[in-house]
């Protein structure tokens, strides 16, 4: 029988015939497998059991089982383009990796792997650590048509900073999705893509206040002491002296350092004139947004005008 310890076990992702051509019977891999030293990462696809699960990882097993031809697509390319659009609970137990295939092929049946047809130019795919995947501007526009219009804003400013994608690259990209679903808001949420927006919570942020019909902020502003950027600022403006921030999960976990700067901040910017209004991960329906839109409203209605009446 052969000996562990002489195998080679890949952490990338396998399928069974590596190991059985190194004279590892069944009976003897099922026994890894159930020693935990290889697990399954989707049926048919296997990996090192101290191998640390990854997106990147999934996608490889899928690339494994699937016939060629098929792309990872929408969450799943995000994802390996560095903006994971999963919810809280997914993040925790991840869904099925997402692919397409060209039409008039067949997309994958498999109850591991969410297949699609879809339309694709060669100019839509890349090639990532050996995964194929959409572009990101590829990607930013289906996920504009596919996500809720929240996270659809959020996941399209993500790959518009991290990936450069502009808003004429994906208008002149969007008449290739007429008629597809959900391409109406795809069309609004281009003309509010902002890159310098920098979480997914501030890009609902941005949203919210285009939705209450309030003049736009300009995002991530720096104030300068004495000619030196000092504060920045989620989101500003500068005439009126009204600064947005948003305090996210992370606020009660945050280390007294960061408190204190925190407060010695938001100290100086009242000190010196600015509203600054606070908005928590609560603050996106009812009255709770009612209530920060109307201080912005508020603070945003100049106290002084020139006409005499």
């Amino acid at each position: 029988m052969t000996a562990l310890a002489d195998l080679d076990i890949p952490t990338a992702p396998f399928r069974r015939e590596h190991l059985l051509a190194q004279g590892v019977d069944r009976a003897r891999f099922y026994k890894l497998v159930r020693a935990g030293l290889i697990r399954p990462v989707v049926r048919g696809a296997f990996v090192r059991g101290d191998a640390p699960d990854s997106i990147e990882l999934r996608a490889a097993a899928v690339a494994l089982v699937v016939n060629e031809g098929h792309v990872a697509v929408d969450r799943t390319a995000a994802a390996i383009l560095g903006v994971s659009t999963f919810t809280y609970v997914e993040q925790e137990h991840p869904p099925p990796v997402e692919t397409c295939v060209l039409r008039g092929h067949c997309p994958t049946q498999r109850s591991d792997v969410r297949g699609r047809t879809r339309d694709l130019r060669p100019a839509d795919v890349m090639t990532v650590q050996d995964l194929r995947l959409t572009t990101p501007c590829r990607t930013a526009l289906d996920l504009a048509c596919n996500l809720r219009r929240r996270e659809a804003m959020a996941a399209v400013n993500g790959l518009a900073r991290l990936h450069g994608v502009t808003k004429a690259e994906l208008r002149e990209m969007l008449p290739r999705f007429a008629g597809r679903r959900g391409v109406i808001q795809a069309r609004e949420l281009i003309q509010l893509v902002e890159p310098r927006v920098e979480s997914p919570r501030e890009s609902w942020t941005w949203l919210e206040i285009h939705d209450a019909g309030l003049p736009m902020p300009e995002p991530q502003f720096w104030i300068e002491i004495d000619g030196v950027p000092t504060y920045r600022l989620d989101f500003a403006y500068v005439r009126h002296r009204i600064c947005i921030e948003y305090d996210g999960f992370d606020f009660h976990e945050r280390s007294d350092e960061q408190r204190r700067y925190d407060a010695e901040r938001r100290a100086w910017l009242r000190a010196n004139g600015w509203t600054i209004i606070v908005i928590r991960s609560g603050d996106f329906s009812g009255d709770r947004r009612d209530q920060w839109i109307g201080e912005l409203r508020a603070a945003l209605a100049s106290s002084y005008s020139n006409r005499r009446w």
